[in-house]
């Protein structure tokens, strides 16, 4: 097994992109790191969710539990990439805020078809090997790559200049790790001990939708 610290949700901006960023007014910080917080919380929680949700169809041995790494790395690779091209284009609260919506309906097949998905997976592909990283991959790569696409978003609308940009992200890999590492615990200690998988499922996207309003909301009103 391994820890959160293994793929932080947090993107790392090149020294060169950071020293041409202007001069700029932080908005909401505390919002940003509230939400940067979230994030990682709810991926490592998903993360940990995707063994149990395999399980019955794969199984849980380290081949599963390779490919769920696998896959969430990459589809965080891919978050990362993205979500740093988006924060150099006029960066602000109320795009930020959509990133965590489209992550909340991204998770709703992980409700509603995630059997469907695997039983089609394993009648085809009886391997545990490779029919996990099949099932992983439609599961679990979309909404964690838009969740990965927050990092570096976050850190963009929270430097404020180019002298500052090393404590704010250091800020943000502490906050998000932290929430990574709670996520982890709580996930793994409790929350599939006391719910069923998809109502823990269902409260992680009720808790984006809730984040990503929180932040249209506020990104609306610093836009007037």
């Amino acid at each position: 097994m391994y820890t959160a610290a293994d793929h932080p949700e947090i993107g790392i901006m090149s020294s060169a992109a950071v020293n041409d960023l202007p001069t700029r007014t932080i908005t909401s910080p505390g919002l940003v790191m509230s939400l940067a917080f979230t994030s990682g919380f709810i991926i490592m929680s998903v993360e940990l969710l995707g063994g149990r949700i395999l399980a019955p169809y794969f199984g849980s041995s380290i081949y599963v539990w390779g490919s769920i790494i696998s896959i969430f790395m990459v589809a965080l690779s891919t978050g990362y990439l993205i979500g740093g091209k988006l924060s150099l284009r006029n960066p602000d609260l109320f795009k930020f805020g959509t990133f965590f919506l489209v992550a909340a309906i991204a998770l709703l097949p992980i409700v509603f078809f995630s059997d469907l998905a695997m039983e089609s997976v394993f009648t085809r592909i009886e391997d545990p090997r490779y029919g996990s990283l099949i099932a992983s991959s439609l599961l679990f790569f979309v909404p964690t790559a838009i969740l990965g696409m927050i990092a570096p978003y976050s850190v963009r609308l929270m430097v404020e200049n180019a002298g500052h940009s090393g404590q704010v992200a250091g800020g943000l890999y502490f906050v998000s790790t932290l929430g990574s590492a709670l996520g982890t615990l709580l996930t793994s200690f409790y929350l599939v001990l006391w719910f069923e998988m998809n109502t823990i499922v269902i409260s992680m996207i009720l808790a984006l939708g809730a984040a990503g309003m929180a932040a249209l909301w506020i990104g609306r009103k610093s836009l007037r």
